[in-house]
């Protein structure tokens, strides 16, 4: 297991100073600079869905997709964040309830 952790760790440090070591010509190009801030957006969704959507190996459909729903609903009605936080858990927590 610690080689692994090592392993890991110096890989992350590589790829870490291989963007460090980029030309400043190529990290302001404009498509680059686009490409990168999409790059977040597409980690989150995916957490999103893997943490909605899965359940051990298999994929599942049950209450927080619809607790995700509200959210989606709720943010494009642009509530604020709390609202939609609790307002996703309250709906998910009474579908499991039934």
């Amino acid at each position: 297991m610690w080689l692994a952790i090592l392993v890991a760790s110096l890989g992350c440090y590589a790829l870490k100073l291989a963007g460090l070591s980029l030309p400043a010509r190529v990290l302001h190009n404009p498509l680059v600079e686009r490409i990168a801030d999409f790059i977040p957006v597409a980690l989150l969704a995916a957490l999103v869905a893997v943490q909605v959507w899965s359940s051990g190996p298999s994929l599942t459909v049950d209450a927080r997709t619809a607790g995700l729903g509200f959210a989606v609903v709720a943010l494009l009605l642009r509530a604020p964040f709390l609202v939609v936080v609790i307002g996703a858990a309250v709906v998910a927590a009474l579908l499991r309830l039934l």
